[in-house]
């Protein structure tokens, strides 16, 4: 190994980022993951002996001791959950330097990391909550000045149903959806370069064929390629991150349940809400897991696989898949 104690760590910083990139992180991920580096990063060079600029630091200069005390003031007005991500965020910097052989070692197990709880569920509150919620969008309810329920519709189902990220739904297309009658199945770019395939059940089906039925007659047959995004707005161009939220909390606001909808969680309830129901419809953990997309049942747990079939079985015991059945054929009548 070339000794390359030497080289600036705002240099290293931009490496880092630019072969993280390859695995198509989201750009607040990527912004995150700079903030994390150069925040703590300054606060090493502040408190290195002399102290110097953040320009000036070298990634020889980072000891032990000198992340130690970066990371201790760092945490002295943050969360723990903040202090925890920048922990991970310089653990995978260090982790690339040992690959590009930059460094010889990896100090982040000497800089102390702190326990922090896991998050807890954050469901729609309210037995009925999300089938009222299905069926006021599949009403078109409120004052709108171009109602598309059926695409309304499909956003909702495809959290409440697959449980899909916000990232997740954005990055879907149409040749997503794949699989005979009774076997679809929809395949999801994952959090963290983690693909799955999740079973769709008919209602599911159903809803996303009507869907696109209506967005052949809105636009024509050539926006339903296999490349074309699947969820778009109402001019046919890709739904963004802006209008994704903006479309779920207007369904929200028109079904008259926004007192049900945690804080902090507009979106992700009804990915949470798709979990909590596997878990009282009596999914195993694996099974969530699984279907959710996490990397493991807890920081200390591996990853579990699960076959094909329980993950199917475990979603066809979603209430909600069941109730989407009955509400598409009644809008079929």
């Amino acid at each position: 190994m070339h000794d390359k104690s030497g080289d600036s760590l705002a240099e290293l910083v931009g490496e880092f980022l630019t072969a993280r990139a390859t695995r198509k992180p989201s750009p607040h991920t990527q912004q995150a993951y700079r903030r994390d580096l150069l925040t703590v990063g300054t606060l090493a060079a502040e408190l290195a002996t002399p102290p110097l600029p953040l320009a000036d630091l070298r990634i020889g200069a980072l000891s032990p001791g000198l992340l130690r005390a970066a990371f201790a003031r760092f945490a002295a007005d943050r969360a723990a959950a903040s202090v925890g991500r920048a922990w991970s965020t310089w653990n995978s910097f260090f982790t690339f330097l040992v690959a590009e052989q930059v460094v010889p070692g990896n100090p982040m197990p000497a800089v102390g990391r702190p326990r922090t709880p896991l998050p807890q569920p954050k469901p729609l509150r309210g037995e009925d909550t999300p089938e009222q919620l299905l069926a006021s969008a599949a009403r078109g309810e409120g004052r709108q000045r171009d109602p598309w329920p059926e695409r309304d519709v499909a956003v909702l189902a495809l959290a409440l149903c697959a449980g899909l990220r916000l990232s997740e739904l954005l990055a879907l297309r149409v040749g997503s959806l794949a699989g005979r009658p009774g076997e679809r199945r929809v395949e999801v770019a994952g959090k963290g370069g983690r693909p799955r395939v999740l079973p769709v059940e008919p209602g599911l089906d159903e809803v996303l064929s009507a869907y696109l039925d209506s967005r052949v007659r809105r636009f024509g047959a050539r926006t339903v390629r296999p490349d074309s995004p699947l969820l778009v707005d109402r001019r046919g161009e890709p739904l963004r991150r802006g209008g994704l939220q903006y479309l779920v909390e207007s369904c929200y606001r028109r079904a008259g349940i926004g007192d049900r909808v945690p804080r902090g969680a507009r979106l992700h309830a009804l990915r949470h809400t798709f979990a909590t129901r596997l878990a009282e419809d009596g999914a195993g953990a694996a099974e969530i897991m699984r279907l959710l997309g996490h990397a493991s049942l807890a920081s200390s747990q591996t990853y579990i696989e699960v076959t094909a079939g329980q993950q199917r079985e475990a979603v066809r015991a979603n209430r909600t898949n069941r109730a989407l059945v009955g509400l598409v054929r009644s809008q079929a009548g």
